[in-house]
């Protein structure tokens, strides 16, 4: 299950990523975690020190690696110079899988381990000084976005991303790639904004989208989430003194995590597992390949000098059946 979160600067979403990562690798689930936000606090989240955060592979430094694994041996690419962050797979594209080692994983993932098992985390890399001027931040985020135009993952696994902050999600395709969409709401009209963005750009593209009120601390915050987002709102989340432990650095056992903080995750699991039966493949492709086309006459077909449309595989869907 392909899982993303999203909200507004300062919402909380990546304390819930990285607590929904914790709770699905307490349960045993394989996990591949990206951090694909400007500010790369994902891995402080899940207990890294500043030194092993900063030692993360950028993802967009090793995109040429990405783009010639992905390509393969698929004819419609003539070269991987002329991949660009939409290209679709085709016949002899090679797929990348959760559970799996690759090339990719090796140069871009690195192990991270929890309280109760492990995950594999990835990171777009931050938006230094020396991009300013050269290169806009969602150039880095195409190395993610490439990746999961390329994945299969079965019903059982996970792949958690953290994205960028506010409606910047928006400036590509990367929004249709998920099963199931967490934005995380304060209940404030700031943070319900974002919410009215996401629903209203995401209901085209048959984006499931759940929210998940934070900062909740009693029953008028409750009920202005409710009033605002109605049926939406899938839990709340409220105060929790083993948060606050963690972003001091020093997280007890996360067992200890409050009982109905638990539940509420348990709840984000269950709404991600229920989305499994919706997936639609051929519309997932589909949208790959809009996204792509879109790409390719704005500026792809010029940056590369190339005919990206004939990229394109008609024939070919992605599904689980190819992760044989």
């Amino acid at each position: 299950m392909k899982i993303a979160f999203v909200g507004k600067g300062g919402s909380g979403k990546t304390t819930l990523s990285s607590l929904f990562i914790r709770h699905l690798a307490a349960n045993e689930a394989p996990v591949v975690a990206v951090d694909a936000d400007i500010n790369q606090h994902l891995g402080a989240a899940l207990g890294l020190s500043e030194a092993e955060a900063a030692e993360l592979p950028a993802m967009g430094a090793h995109l040429p690696l990405i783009k010639e694994y992905l390509r393969g041996t698929n004819p419609r690419i003539v070269s991987a110079d002329t991949m660009i962050k939409t290209t679709p797979p085709g016949e002899g594209s090679r797929l990348l899988r959760v559970r799996e080692d690759n090339p990719v994983y090796g140069a871009c993932a690195r192990p991270v381990r929890l309280d109760d098992g492990e995950v594999r985390l990835m990171a777009t890399g931050p938006f230094t000084e020396s991009d300013l001027g050269v290169a806009c931040y969602h150039s880095k985020v195409g190395a993610v976005e490439l990746c999961l135009n390329h994945l299969v993952d079965g019903a059982d696994e996970y792949v958690v991303v953290d994205m960028t902050a506010g409606s910047d999600s928006f400036a590509s395709g990367l929004f249709t790639r998920f099963d199931m969409t967490f934005l995380v709401a304060e209940p404030t009209r700031k943070g319900v904004s974002v919410y009215r963005q996401y629903k209203e750009y995401a209901r085209d593209f048959g984006v499931a989208l759940k929210v998940v009120g934070n900062k909740v601390q009693g029953p008028d915050d409750l009920d202005f989430l409710r009033e605002e987002v109605g049926e939406d709102l899938l839990v709340t989340v409220g105060h929790s003194d083993w948060v606050r432990a963690m972003e001091k650095g020093r997280p007890s056992r996360f067992e200890l995590l409050e009982a109905e903080n638990r539940m509420s995750l348990q709840a984000l699991q269950d709404a991600a597992d229920d989305s499994y039966a919706q997936r639609d493949w051929e519309r997932y492709t589909r949208q790959m390949v809009h996204f792509h086309l879109r790409n390719a006459e704005s500026w792809g077909n010029a940056k590369t000098g190339a005919d990206l449309a004939a990229q394109v595989d008609p024939g070919f869907v992605l599904g689980e059946p190819l992760a044989v």
